[in-house]
């Protein structure tokens, strides 16, 4: 995956796996979204980056550090500015109402914060909240059961209704999984919050800091004599054991605690999986049958990174970097199974991206090329309506070749689509489709053989369609896979 990672380290600040986009995010302390401008190899060229750095460093230091060497080193030049975003703004939709649900709390309670109580129906979810401002609310909804409706946006609070608030809101909630159809009982967020607090929740935008890119070098002055980039150390696991489980297969689970304590149940096979970055088991070949018919639990410690608390931080897992983490997986399988591995291409399941009837507008040529989750330009974002269909990816300014690339990700056996649309140009589109292996489970037939009732979910392939006018059709290709030469069926004592 094209994840940044970082650590401090021996006295070396080191950023491995970056892009252009990524130092410049972490220099100004900033999401990569809100780097702006600049050439389009800035989010496709990556660079490993190593600077010798006082060990006592603060954050503040470092941020620092990684400015100037930017400066220095690509010549960049930026300016501070803003853009807008994206945001659900909560408002007073109904005064009246408002004053009575949402009411003041006296100055003498001492409760704070909302609740569930128990026993409620569970078509619904209900929040008692005392002694709490509509900013906390605002701050916290999206922790509320409330992602199938607010999506990755945040919430800001523009009621203008100050001090601490005492009310109850109960909804239905939803997600992409699990669609329910519309009953008597039914109530989204939106009417909870309308009809029972004479609140608001719309799409709105909020202005928040950006820098754009004037300036850059698509190369780096040369490294000092002596001074190279710093490449990915071979580590290995402190301590290591592998035992068979006591869990039938299937198997699968990693766990990385506090302290580097890293506990994996898996198959053979998919421990060699997990190794090579989570490769699809398709993509896995060779081997002796019985590779998934036992479950192996290893326990293992490993050493953590410095700076890093508890949690996950981007791929930094409790102070643990997941692909070291893998690493060392890889060396250990090497070493006790004796594993025997190469990377090759062979024939494997892939698309071919036509073009049909198409729906395209031109770009906007001032925008970075790219694809991601973003709000479509006409700021109404299509999930809201139809949860189901949960997976967005807004494209600004790009090829269909870069189109393509793309949808690498949205297939759940990570299978590559190549363009032959024969469509020149760069275009600005968004697409919206289920999930591939949600689709698969909402389009089971229920008992019986039964059709299953419509419940919204889209497919790629009919998002292509129907939202582009693009076809998809599956053709055998060349694939990156996973060749295992020759593995022991069975580890060497520990």
């Amino acid at each position: 995956m094209n994840y940044m990672r970082r650590r401090v380290v021996a006295g070396r600040y080191e950023l491995r796996n970056a892009s252009l986009v990524d130092l410049i995010g972490a220099a100004w302390n900033i999401h990569v979204d809100d780097v702006i401008g600049g050439p389009e190899w800035l989010d496709n060229k990556r660079f490993d980056v190593s600077i010798p750095v006082p060990q006592s460093s603060t954050t503040e230091q470092l941020r620092s550090i990684l400015q100037s060497m930017l400066v220095d080193r690509f010549h960049l030049a930026v300016h501070n500015t803003t853009r807008n975003v994206p945001v659900f703004a909560m408002t007073v939709d109904n005064k009246a109402l408002a004053a009575k649900a949402v009411t003041e709390t006296p100055q003498e309670s001492e409760d704070s914060g909302c609740r569930q109580p128990p026993g409620p129906s569970a078509a619904l979810v209900v929040f008692e909240c005392r002694n709490l401002t509509l900013a906390k609310l605002a701050e916290g909804l999206p922790r509320m059961r409330a992602t199938g409706y607010l999506f990755n946006y945040r919430v800001v609070d523009r009621t203008g209704l100050d001090g601490p608030r005492t009310f109850t809101v109960k909804w239905t909630p939803r997600d992409s999984w699990s669609p329910r159809a519309p009953s008597a009982e039914t109530i989204s967020i939106f009417d909870a919050f309308e009809k029972q607090l004479g609140l608001k929740l719309a799409l709105g935008s909020v202005a928040e800091p950006a820098i754009a890119v004037d300036k850059v070098g698509n190369q780096p002055t040369a490294n000092l004599p002596g001074v190279s980039a710093a490449a990915q150390a071979a580590l290995r696991f402190e301590v290591a054991a592998i035992k068979p489980s006591l869990s039938p297969p299937p198997c699968s689970s990693v766990s990385i605690e506090p302290g580097g304590r890293v506990r994996i149940v898996m198959t053979l096979k998919g421990m060699i999986q997990e190794a090579w970055g989570d490769i699809d088991t398709n993509r896995v070949l060779g081997g002796p049958k019985n590779m998934e018919s036992t479950c192996y639990e290893v326990l293992a410690k490993a050493p953590v990174e410095e700076g890093f608390g508890a949690g996950w931080d981007g791929p930094v897992w409790n102070g643990l970097d997941v692909d070291s983490m893998r690493n060392m997986l890889r060396i250990l399988l090497t070493e006790r199974f004796k594993l025997v591995a190469h990377m090759d291409q062979r024939a494997a399941l892939g698309y071919v991206l036509t073009s049909a009837r198409p729906k395209l507008r031109g770009s906007d040529p001032s925008r970075r090329p790219g694809c991601g989750p973003w709000l479509p330009d006409d700021g109404k974002d299509p999930r809201i309506q139809n949860p189901v269909a949960s997976s967005l990816l807004t494209c600004h300014n790009v090829t269909m070749a870069q189109f393509a690339s793309a949808l690498y990700g949205a297939f759940h056996e990570a299978s590559p689509v190549v363009d032959e649309t024969g469509l020149k140009g760069r275009y600005d589109f968004s697409i919206h489709f289920t999930p591939p292996g949600a689709f698969e489970d909402l389009s089971r037939p229920t008992a019986g053989d039964v059709a299953p009732e419509p419940n919204g979910a889209i497919s790629v392939s009919d998002a292509l369609s129907g939202q582009l006018g693009l076809r998809l059709r599956s053709r055998r290709m060349p694939a990156s896979v996973l060749v295992i030469d020759s593995v022991d069926e069975t580890p060497t004592g520990n």
